[in-house]
């Protein structure tokens, strides 16, 4: 067995990743790499599915390696993602009806321009995508101005009007592994490019559980980068007590992924929500799992 076999085996056994019955449909891929890649002893690996149920045979992470998780929101705590999505989509097709331009907003845009960003960051990224520059304008902009930041409030709005209507609820699984991490006594914290997160953690009844929230309020407040600037991540880190190296990441978005990556943390675990795992795995996810639940073990 040569060097990066050995590096291979030790990376399953750390983080106790099995597969069920020989017949297994998971499949690790390392021909998205130049060559092989160690990033402090961590194989670059991922979980690659050929069927959509496969990633129910992932095991979970060994608890006692990590003293801290720190979570996206929109996502990865709560299905707030749809309703960030609809939002956008109101947004952007009546922008770009009104302007005239032949290009529709698609589903695609928001994974490729918008997805994980802070929010006005993903105004000015899909308008560039479509030719279009606007002035930045201020934060206290009017709804209806038509500037970067005019844009996103406007947005903001759509957002807060869907959430009020419909409520949110949050993912059964990823509740179950905070129930699992509160037993063991891990540290958390919500870490979010949101600048609504607080009302969407009271809508879904989790901010009792979350007593370090860094989100975009915050990280405005603060001067703090937004991802895939690790700033916020290590931000909570730091508020928890905790070195990054013995924190683990929760994130959907290939900026969050890249983000806690970058960062150094002790492990990247993306949550394929509609991304897809290679593109996370590509993005520095060390583990991908389609539900938070199969971690809680």
């Amino acid at each position: 067995m040569d060097a990066f076999d050995e590096a291979v085996s030790d990376d399953l056994d750390q983080y106790r990743i099995g597969f069920e019955g020989a017949d297994h449909d998971l499949t690790l891929r390392f021909d998205h790499l130049l060559g092989p890649s160690f990033c402090g002893r961590r194989t670059l690996f991922g979980v690659i599915p050929r069927r959509r149920s496969a990633r129910s045979n992932l095991h979970g992470v060994d608890w006692h390696s990590y003293d801290a998780a720190l979570f996206d929101l929109d996502g990865v705590l709560t299905p707030t993602v749809d309703v960030h999505m609809r939002a956008w989509r109101q947004l952007f097709s009546d922008f770009l009806a009104k302007r005239g331009i032949d290009q529709p907003y698609v589903e695609s845009d928001y994974f490729d321009y918008i997805d994980g960003k802070p929010r006005y960051d993903g105004v000015r990224a899909f308008l560039a995508s479509r030719g279009v520059q606007l002035a930045d304008g201020e934060p206290s902009d009017s709804p209806n101005v038509e500037t970067i930041c005019g844009l996103g409030n406007r947005k903001n709005e759509f957002f807060g009007a869907l959430l009020r209507e419909e409520g949110v609820r949050p993912y059964a699984g990823s509740v179950r592994l905070l129930d699992h991490l509160a037993e063991r006594g891990t540290k958390v914290a919500v870490v979010t490019s949101s600048r609504n997160a607080r009302a969407v953690l009271d809508a879904a009844d989790l901010r009792p559980r979350f007593g370090v929230i860094v989100d975009g309020n915050v990280a405005a407040e603060q001067g703090l980068r937004g991802k895939p600037s690790p700033d916020t991540f290590i931000s909570a880190a730091s508020q928890l007590g905790v070195p990054v190296e013995r924190a683990v990441v929760f994130e959907d978005a290939v900026s969050g992924v890249e983000a806690g990556h970058e960062g150094g943390f002790g492990l990247v675990v993306g949550v394929d929500r509609g991304v897809g795992a290679q593109r996370l795995t590509e993005s520095g996810a060390d583990v991908v799992v389609a539900d938070l639940a199969e971690l809680a073990s």
